[in-house]
């Protein structure tokens, strides 16, 4: 039996150990480290279709199989958490999550609602994981996961989901009137979201974190951002 372990505190990884005959697969560029008893092939999980799907959302065309026997880790690339989901019916997550899974799990894409796509930022297509087995996903920032009884509902800004169970009723609405969408940085909308279910929402975007770091990047003079003092 594949053991899994996850290390780390704010940058955190997933730490992978095989015996002999069994497999792991990860999404590519992730992986940190590996036995040199470890073989490693890439491969198009799902066939050709699988993979054009994937590449439609946004992720890789391919993923990295990993054969024990030995161990393998793989990481994610913001700041932030990692987590097991431990698959019982499908789940819809943001592409980028994708770090690691059991072969017993299948990596596919779905087109999400046109509206909650197209108007809540996150695109068409949503990353789609079924079968049965352990799937991990990493978060940006902090993570919450937050189970909803039948009938409760929450909106969550949508470039905060991180993942929910599709068998969840979602749609979108404002984040206000004109001014909140304007003015509030808080995106246009938020995503609806019914029970029963889960879902899993992350306290940091990709765009936050780019637009953070943009007054520290070189500007077209050379000299980074920042305070700048001449002597």
């Amino acid at each position: 039996m594949v053991d899994f372990n996850i290390e780390g505190n704010d940058l955190q990884y997933v730490k992978v150990k095989m015996g002999p005959g069994e497999s792991v697969y990860g999404d590519a560029g992730h992986m940190l480290t590996k036995s040199e008893s470890v073989s490693m092939q890439t491969i198009m999980k799902g066939g050709l279709l699988g993979a054009l799907k994937r590449e439609v959302t946004g992720s890789t065309f391919f993923v990295t199989q990993v054969n024990g026997p030995g161990e393998a880790a793989f990481a994610g690339i913001f700041p932030g958490k990692v987590f097991e989901i431990d698959i019982k019916q499908p789940i819809l997550a943001e592409a980028h999550s994708f770090l690691v899974a059991e072969n017993t799990v299948n990596y596919d894409s779905q087109m999400t609602r046109l509206s909650a796509g197209v108007f809540g930022g996150e695109g068409l297509f949503l990353a789609k994981f079924t079968g049965s087995g352990k799937l991990f996903l990493h978060a940006y920032g902090a993570l919450e996961q937050i189970s909803l009884q039948p009938g409760q509902r929450i909106q969550v800004e949508a470039a905060h989901l991180l993942a929910f169970e599709s068998n969840m009723k979602y749609g979108i609405s404002r984040v206000g009137g004109l001014k909140s969408m304007l003015f509030s940085h808080e995106g246009l909308f938020f995503v609806d979201i019914e029970g029963p279910g889960s879902i899993w929402v992350h306290s940091l975007t990709a765009s936050q974190l780019a637009e953070a770091l943009i007054p520290f990047l070189p500007s077209s003079g050379g000299q980074r951002g920042g305070l700048a003092i001449n002597l």
